[in-house]
């Protein structure tokens, strides 16, 4: 049986601490769903065409290299609505630290009892990219800082290109 596992998220933009927790999920399922949420009620610096495209060509290799299907999507609803729709039995959930740590628990308890079928795994984030966050990284290149370190080289280009105009 195919062990299908989605990992969502805003993805505005996608950044290494992104990649790390997708560089880790891709060596676990047979196929990973990244699921783009989309929510009316937010503004993002990105379109959801323009977020999808990014982790498609970011995370392809990855996926290739730990012979993983990889699919990337959108989804509006409920996480597990979406995991439902995608197949999976396994939900990604990134954590940086105790704060994420509390709240996932939180949501992996509620995610649970509305989706029995489907588990919750914490992958814990590498120490060097701990305290990346998209919304330091949209605020930092927003004030036209240097977010090389904190993304990958054609996310940071975007996120140059953005601010330029």
């Amino acid at each position: 049986m195919l062990r299908i596992a989605l990992y969502a998220g805003s993805f505005d933009p996608v950044t290494n601490g992104h990649l790390d927790v997708i560089g880790h999920a891709v060596r676990l399922a047979d196929k990973l769903v990244l699921a783009v949420g989309v929510n009316p009620g937010k503004a993002p610096l990105f379109s959801a065409d323009d977020r999808l495209a990014m982790l498609e060509d970011i995370c392809a290799p990855l996926a290739r290299a730990a012979k993983c299907e990889l699919a990337c999507v959108t989804f509006s609803g409920l996480v597990v609505e979406a995991a439902q729709k995608a197949g999976a039995t396994v939900l990604i959930r990134g954590l940086r630290d105790s704060t994420d740590f509390n709240y996932e628990m939180q949501m992996a308890g509620m995610n649970e009892t509305m989706a029995p079928g489907i588990q919750s795994v914490f992958l814990p984030a590498s120490p060097s990219v701990r305290p990346i966050t998209a919304t330091l990284v949209r605020q930092i290149a927003g004030m036209g800082g240097d977010v090389s370190a904190f993304v990958p080289a054609a996310v940071a280009a975007r996120l140059k290109q953005k601010f330029a105009r």
